[in-house]
């Protein structure tokens, strides 16, 4: 579900299917399912190289410590992320496990707005979450949040009026955004993550604040069930060309938000405030600085990162 409350309202909702996949079971994956493959075409495809791309450089970085992996072969996608999260000073420790939280390639094609993995310590404590996310410029950006940003207990709270029974550990961050994701939102706007660390349930909110005011906001939830060729042959009939029908959902709404009259913003605009982002697109390759690890944006005040807030909202 989507919800822009500023400059003008503007909602909707769509059902969707996402895969839950512990990346220590991707080497499995294919010997037990005939619909999913693993770096390789089938109807259903999980490719590793999809996701973060941490052997590229990262464009206007905002500190001088940027994450490289140099290896004699491809780094698996788990080692990427761990390496993702030692670059923030964080080690899940010996034997942590990651599960993605993503939408599969469905016949070849792919169009992730937003990928979720959680890191759990050997002891199935969660420790880490990162969020990646993708434009409609192919750029991708990661927000990593550390186990500073857990709330251990969240109790009854709701997004759309529906409570949430039980207790989850629930990462919460807000932080600068830096990143282009839509014409109709600035780039210096605020996200606001609370993000459940997936079990049964997934319960995500991400909102947009511009200073005070929540301007939009973002909910995913879902039950899991067992991932298997009969639940991926109903998805693919369920919903069918899922990935094509997003990006296409994506555009038309933003077709309406344009006859809406709500404000755009050129990308181009604002290069040198679009950050830490890999796989730049050409309207802004040009323009990082020199020195692209001396300074920051300095148009706005960046509004403050939130640590275990006194109370935190979960989503529904």
């Amino acid at each position: 579900m989507h919800a822009r409350f500023l400059p003008r309202a503007h909602r909707f909702a769509y059902r969707i299917f996402m895969l839950a996949l512990d990346l220590d079971e991707l080497d499995t994956l294919h010997r037990r399912l005939r619909l999913l493959s693993v770096n390789r075409a089938n109807l259903f495809a999980f490719r590793e190289t999809d996701h973060l791309p941490l052997g590229e450089p990262v464009h206007n970085p905002s500190s001088p410590a940027v994450c490289h992996l140099i290896s004699d072969k491809p780094a698996s996608l788990k080692a990427r992320v761990l390496a993702r999260l030692a670059d923030d000073g964080i080690d899940p420790g010996p034997g942590a496990r990651v599960e993605l939280v993503t939408l599969p390639r469905m016949l070849g094609y792919l169009f992730n707005p937003v990928s979720f993995f959680f890191v759990r310590d050997a002891a199935g404590q969660p420790v880490a979450a990162i969020a990646e996310v993708t434009n409609t410029f192919r750029e991708m950006k990661a927000y990593v949040l550390g186990p500073d940003t857990l709330s251990p207990d969240v109790r009854n709270t709701n997004i759309r009026g529906g409570a949430l029974d039980g207790s989850a550990a629930t990462f919460r961050l807000r932080t600068p955004k830096w990143f282009y994701v839509s014409p109709f939102s600035d780039v210096d706007v605020a996200f606001d993550f609370n993000l459940r660390a997936a079990d049964d349930r997934l319960a995500i909110r991400i909102d947009d604040h511009e200073g005070t005011d929540r301007t939009l906001t973002s909910t995913l939830t879902g039950h899991a069930r067992p991932l298997t060729d009969a639940a991926l042959a109903s998805c693919f009939f369920k919903y069918p060309l899922l990935t094509v029908r997003v990006i296409m959902l994506i555009h038309w709404h933003a077709l309406r938000l344009f006859l809406k009259k709500i404000p755009w913003f050129p990308k181009a605009a604002r290069a040198a405030d679009q950050r830490d982002l890999r796989r730049p697109h050409r309207s802004i390759a040009a323009h990082a600085p020199d020195d692209a690890g001396a300074g920051a944006p300095a148009k706005h005040d960046h509004p403050p990162h939130l640590s275990n807030p006194a109370t935190p909202r979960a989503t529904s």
